[in-house]
């Protein structure tokens, strides 16, 4: 007999729907049942984010939007970062939400859930020295899935709340990854996004030494994974070792995202990054000449406190000379708590918005640039959706779910999400590209 049925909204990064995919594993484990229809559920879950002012505006308008749409009785549950940081805060303030989940407590969701009987606060540390091995829900056809490999952060970047939020760095086991691999592969996975606070860093707290190159050899020994891509690599963690592994196997996408964050050497201490200008340069060199048709993202953020005219005009100019295949730009935001949030050179807001739309208009044509050169060429693409109009939508190995670029391309044979097709290029955008299989 179920104990209930369960909705869970989830707002945020992939590492957000890989938590609510564990908790909806847990909460059927322990025989709730999950329900695409807040209206007909006993409990409604906002998985919220909490990293910037926007994200965290955005949880707290579905937050009261979930409260208006449940129906009566049902009980509304806040988990994920926000509720992590400001439980205690959002406790008195939000009386509609009976319940707040922090993210070490998705383990014992179950157990929450079946005690739930007044107002009440979980938002424990963390305290586990790894991260523990996960049971996930998917969806019917789980033809790309993310793969967790590590939780937590040691950096502490002046800017950055999340060592606050998600704890230290935590490896998972490799044979506990291997194992989860293997069974999103045996449920139709044939694509894999490795996330973590950081990847690179992977194995350095169990094993004594960074571990992910090991880990991808492994990885691409799992049956029916046909595509495997890095997400959240810091640059100083990507070694020779690292880009001759992803050079090697033909599994691992020629791609990988690295959040550089900035270009000029004094923002980059006063974030208390470990790079600097020459390191970025000397790092991307090293992965074209070893990949040459990589495709390298990137993000940046812009107006950080103390950002001179100077500073941004070198941001200005790495993205001019490194022509990156793939961009986006954050302005800077203000964490309590943070470092940077104390200061008091804080950047206007028209000053960041200028920067921000300066470096994305450029970005633009470079991205045009890239798309146009591709015209002509024949590439691997992954099936997302069939559209209306009778064309299908997905992307190349080049780029990430709901993040990158898109192809939209039409086929004679009926496909679906998950088919790996070749696509004649016949046509470019500024983010897209069109096409046919052939």
């Amino acid at each position: 007999m179920n104990k209930g049925k369960v909705y869970i909204d989830t707002l945020g990064c992939p590492k957000n729907q890989n938590d609510s995919e564990f908790a909806a594993g847990v909460l059927e484990e322990n025989r709730y049942v999950i329900t695409d229809d807040p209206e007909d559920a006993d409990f409604v879950i906002v998985n919220t984010c909490g990293f910037i002012e926007d994200a965290k505006r955005e949880s707290i308008d579905r937050i009261f939007t979930m409260a208006q749409i449940k129906k009566p009785g049902a009980k509304l549950i806040v988990s994920g970062c926000l509720a992590q940081r400001y439980s205690e805060e959002l406790f008195e303030e939000m009386p509609e939400a009976f319940c707040f989940i922090g993210v070490n407590e998705y383990a014992r969701i179950g157990e929450i859930l079946d005690g739930l009987k007044e107002r009440s606060v979980f938002a424990g540390p963390c305290v586990s020295d790894h991260l523990e091995k996960t049971v996930r829900k998917l969806s019917d056809n789980p033809y790309t899935s993310t793969l967790k490999i590590a939780e937590g952060c040691d950096r502490h970047c002046t800017y950055c709340v999340i060592p606050k939020i998600r704890g230290k760095y935590r490896s998972k086991r490799m044979e506990d990854v291997i194992s989860e691999a293997e069974a999103l592969a045996a449920a139709g996975c044939v694509e894999l996004v490795l996330i973590a606070e950081d990847t690179s860093c992977y194995g350095r707290d169990l094993y004594g030494r960074t571990m992910l190159p090991e880990l991808l050899r492994k990885l691409c020994r799992v049956e029916g994974i046909r595509w495997i891509r890095l997400m959240y690599c810091y640059d100083e963690g990507i070694t020779e070792e690292l880009a001759d592994v992803m050079a090697g196997e033909e599994k691992i996408c020629h791609y990988i995202d690295i959040p550089l964050q900035h270009a000029s050497d004094k923002v980059l201490r006063e974030m208390a990054r470990r790079s600097d200008r020459r390191s970025i340069e000397e790092r991307v060199a090293m992965l074209r000449a070893k990949m040459p048709d990589i495709a390298i993202r990137t993000t940046f953020i812009v107006g950080f406190p103390g950002e001179t005219d100077e500073d941004f005009a070198e941001l200005s100019d790495l993205v001019e000379n490194l022509e990156f295949e793939r961009l986006g730009v954050f302005k800077y935001s203000l964490e309590e708590g943070t470092p940077a949030g104390e200061r008091e050179d804080q950047v206007p807001d028209e000053t960041k918005e200028f920067r921000e739309n300066s470096i994305m208009m450029r970005q633009m044509e470079i991205s045009r640039a890239h798309n146009e050169a591709l015209i002509g060429k024949t590439l691997d693409v992954i099936v997302d959706a069939y559209q209306e109009d009778g064309t299908y939508s997905g992307r190349t190995r080049y780029d990430a779910p709901e993040i990158d670029n898109g192809v939209i391309f039409t086929s004679e044979e009926p496909l679906r999400p998950g088919d790996i097709v070749p696509v004649l290029i016949e046509d470019a955008f500024d983010y897209d590209l069109t096409g046919r299989t052939v």
